[in-house]
């Protein structure tokens, strides 16, 4: 076979997923402040760099090779442990150790830096980490919140004694975490938990089994359990703190019973757990562990829509380089009318999910630092993005491997591993059904509507100034707040709550992107319309009626299919298919 029929199965191996995506650091730009900024752009090129290569030929191996679980040795003692294989330990030293993503919003120090860094430092390079591995991202999440939760709720002698350990960057002495909640009877319905907590010689010990935990291993678990007597519901369950060994060193009385064998995150272990009187701590208030076990979640959905996001940049990334790389039928894919409009399609949505996780980190941020009303705004967006980002992106990842063709259903390549995790971010923390209607009761319960409404008029305020007046857009989300009030304060119009959620996400996300648009022109003195381009391509896709047999497409949508040409860096491209 030639060498230029081995060109025409284009590879984007070696591709630096960071540089191939511009737009990626003009969003860094716009996000982080300037005196953190050259740190977080030189590692989220080496991040880029190591995904495109290294990174990824891990991941592929790690999903091939699940881990294990041992129960005795081979002379029958017991000896629990679960077996990872080599190249997903390789995985958790870049992204536990290396670049210390479970450990830089808790502690200075990573990068040499001498502050704890912002919440989308750590988002930005985990979406760019997921681009290559998904499975190991959950333990990386559950750390990461595990200790925010235990920070904010926890007693100061619980910190004290685990602090260290959860966030260190020295493999040997890291402590992973872990959230066990979910029970054969108890999925979404938290309230059905039947895990029970007694009080035994001073000390509680949970009784019950838990059927769905991820890094079951871990060295500390979050536990939701009902004090024995307690009244029924979520108001009577209490967060506990679960070890795995004990500070005298003994292991904690449970066991995994096995392993889950699982559609994606295949590198990583989930398995069930048998409580037998194991010993737990309390945190926080007894009583109110549901309330803080959700402070917990909400950062878990977050970092669900982050990975989704990513994954489904990862499938644009892949889109267009085979679009610009392969022929057929004497021209480039790329230059065929139907290939560019399916590609801008996925660009839009995998913008919008970009765009929301990215302002939902500021917004974030702002919360954490006591800024008036963001909290509420945080309760409504966190659970926008993991209803609407999370379900786009297994359409996203689905078309991506569609473009490849028949050798993206092979297992050799990372669309059908891309495609199986995407599927997951709509599931766990909560299914859809279940975070559309979190997104109505945070309307209802705690006027977050309201709140949401009052920021993005300032944002809209900003791009005025800058960019001129987008009654379009405005709009857009007038309509779509108004729906979602009526549908949350209207028990009988709870049937249409996916759909308002869904508008309201789609017009949140055109308000963001438009001050994008407006706060890149304003660093750059110079008019800078992609954002704004795609913002409005949101309307006319997503929250627009339109007549399925007009075929007529206007300069717009011209416009937004043009953007398809410049998604990926030319140097890039060029360099990854040599």
């Amino acid at each position: 076979m030639s060498a230029e029929i081995y060109r025409n199965i284009p590879d984007s191996v070696g591709m630096n997923v960071f540089s191939a995506d511009p737009a990626m650091a003009d969003l860094l730009r716009i996000y982080l402040p300037s005196d953190i900024l050259p740190t977080v752009l030189r590692e989220a090129d080496r991040m880029g760099h190591l995904v495109g290569g290294w990174l990824e030929e891990l991941a592929l191996v790690a999903d091939k090779n699940p881990p294990v679980l041992h129960i005795r040795a081979r002379n029958g003692a017991p000896v629990e442990r679960i077996e990872k294989h080599p190249a997903y330990e390789a995985l958790e030293d870049v992204a536990f150790g290396e670049f210390g993503l479970a450990a830089m919003s808790h502690r200075p120090g990573v990068f040499g830096l001498d502050t704890k860094l912002p919440p989308l430092v750590k988002y930005a390079l985990v979406y760019l980490f997921v681009q290559a591995e998904f499975g190991l991202c959950c333990p990386l999440s559950m750390t990461d919140s595990l200790t925010r939760t235990l920070v904010k709720f926890g007693s100061q002698d619980l910190i004290d004694r685990y602090f260290d350990q959860l966030t260190s960057q020295d493999m040997d002495e890291l402590f992973q975490g872990a959230m066990f909640m979910t029970e054969q009877i108890a999925g979404s319905d938290v309230g059905a938990i039947d895990t029970i907590a007694r009080q035994e010689n001073g000390e509680w010990k949970l009784y019950g089994d838990k059927w769905f935990c991820s890094n079951p291993d871990a060295a500390l678990a979050m536990v939701l359990a009902r004090p024995e007597g307690g009244e029924g519901g979520t108001r009577g369950l209490t967060l506990f703190l679960l070890p795995r060994i004990l500070p005298d060193g003994r292991k904690n009385d449970y066991r995994i019973l096995r392993l889950k064998d699982k559609m994606g995150t295949r590198s990583m272990a989930s398995g069930e757990i048998a409580l037998e009187g194991a010993t737990a701590y309390i945190v926080g208030d007894p009583g109110r562990g549901f309330k803080h076990m959700t402070d917990m979640i909400n950062n878990s959905r977050l970092a669900n829509g982050v990975r989704s996001a990513g994954l489904m940049r990862r499938a644009v990334n892949e889109a267009v380089f085979i679009a610009t790389n392969r022929t057929a039928f004497g021209k480039r894919l790329i230059d065929l009318p139907l290939m560019r409009r399916q590609l801008s399609k996925m660009l839009l949505t995998a913008e919008q999910g970009r765009s929301m996780v990215f302002h939902t980190a500021r917004v974030l941020d702002a919360a954490d630092r006591g800024a008036e009303n963001m909290a509420k705004v945080l309760r409504i967006m966190t659970p926008l993005v993991k209803f609407r980002t999370c379900r786009d992106a297994r359409k996203v990842t689905g078309d991506g491997m569609e473009v490849r063709g028949g050798c993206g259903y092979i297992e050799e390549w990372s669309d059908a591993r891309v495609l199986r995790d995407a599927h997951l971010g709509s599931i766990w923390e909560g299914t859809s059904n279940i975070v559309a209607l979190d997104v109505a009761r945070a309307v209802r319960r705690e006027d977050a509507l309201t709140a949401l409404e009052s920021y993005l008029t300032g944002l809209n305020e900003e791009t005025q100034s800058i960019l001129g007046p987008q009654p379009a857009i405005t709009d857009a989300f007038k309509r779509s707040a108004d729906l979602l009030h009526a549908v949350a304060h209207d028990p009988a119009r709870e049937i249409e709550t996916r759909q308002a959620a869904s508008a309201v996400y789609n017009a949140t996300s055109s308000v963001v992107m438009a001050w994008e648009s407006a706060r890149q022109s304003e660093m750059t003195n110079e008019r800078s319309t992609d954002r704004l381009t795609l913002a409005h391509g949101v309307l006319r896709h997503k929250l627009s009626s339109r007549d399925p047999l007009d075929t007529v497409q206007g300069a717009a949508d011209d416009e937004l299919i043009s953007l398809v040409y410049t998604t990926l860096g030319d140097a890039e491209i060029a360099e990854a298919a040599e």
